[in-house]
């Protein structure tokens, strides 16, 4: 697997946030993005569950590294998050997602966070549509 570079102030991933998750992204060999986390009570929703939001947000940066390191400057137009099972503060949790289609304006994504036994707590698709005048100024190291 490859280690994907952080960005800076993201909130879910950049380093210079002292308020970031932290998270580190991989890449695995079919393109996949990877990546295990423990929330902690910051991300607490329910207590001793993570708060959807927080998975919310993660997803959608998972999914959108996975377009990214397809090679496209994107933002997210659409996300639907469906919670399936509680996710567990203190437990590691697996991170994947994955671009599915790609048409000339918009790029499909799934994602998907796992408890430790492999089960599937909470899904996503995204639909992220091309905006390099957004980031012009900034670079991920994605593409």
């Amino acid at each position: 697997m490859k280690k994907l570079p952080e960005h800076g102030w993201c909130f879910v991933c950049g380093t210079e946030n002292p308020r970031s998750l932290g998270i580190t992204w991989f890449l695995n060999d079919e393109n996949v993005i990877v990546a295990e986390y423990v929330f902690d009570l910051g991300q607490q929703g329910p207590p001793g569950h993570v708060h959807g939001g927080a998975s919310a947000a993660v997803l959608d940066e998972a999914m959108g590294a996975a377009v990214w390191r397809a090679g496209h400057s994107v933002a997210a137009a659409n996300l639907e998050i469906n919670y399936k099972k509680p996710l567990p503060l203190g437990q590691r949790i697996t991170i994947l997602a994955r671009v599915s289609e790609v048409h000339p304006r918009k790029i499909y994504t799934t994602g998907e966070m796992l408890l430790p036994d492999g089960s599937v707590a909470v899904t996503g698709r995204g639909v992220y549509v091309h905006a390099p005048h957004l980031f012009e100024t900034a670079s991920f190291g994605y593409g």
